[in-house]
């Protein structure tokens, strides 16, 4: 799946509301991350994050639990990126009441428009596998909703970031 829009705001203010680093607004404002962990810093730029999922589509999916490492970054354009894949980490092992998920590489990048310093191109792209037992039909229905919400409550978060 691809996403692609301009949000009204800086990259900056964009950036922080999308970079997953523990405490984060990410969780205070997209439906689709109940929480965010780091289980390793790597590095400054590197680390192991679990986010879990709530249920979803009227419950018919269950909550989930994906486990990446994560890259950010910041170009000398200023495009700021996020990097992630599934990975196996020992401090991090299946928990009952979630399904595991995985996800295939994916990447989120805030790119800056020339001469248009209020407004920011939000790449994103993903390929999840939800795992459990989801038929595609559900899984085909949810997704395009999910990135539809993705960006309008983002727009609403930045726009409440900057009152």
């Amino acid at each position: 799946y691809r996403g692609e829009g301009v949000v009204p705001a800086r990259p900056e203010d964009v950036w922080e509301c999308i970079k997953p680093v523990a405490g984060g607004l990410r969780t205070k404002w997209d439906e689709n991350v109940k929480d965010f962990e780091v289980v390793e810093a790597v590095s400054d730029t590197v680390s192991v994050c679990r986010t879990t999922t709530p249920s979803a589509f009227m419950k018919i999916i269950s909550p989930r639990e994906f486990v990446d490492v994560i890259l950010m970054r910041q170009y000398e354009d200023g495009t700021m990126l996020s990097a992630a894949t599934n990975v196996e980490h020992p401090l991090c092992p299946p928990r009952p009441n979630f399904v595991r998920g995985f996800n295939y590489p994916c990447g989120c990048f805030c790119i800056p428009l020339p001469g248009e310093p209020g407004r920011t191109q939000l790449l994103s792209f993903f390929q999840t596998d939800l795992g459990g037992y989801l038929p595609q039909t559900v899984v085909d229905s949810f997704f395009p909703a999910s990135i539809a919400g993705f960006y309008s409550n983002l727009t609403k978060a930045v726009k409440a970031l900057k009152a």
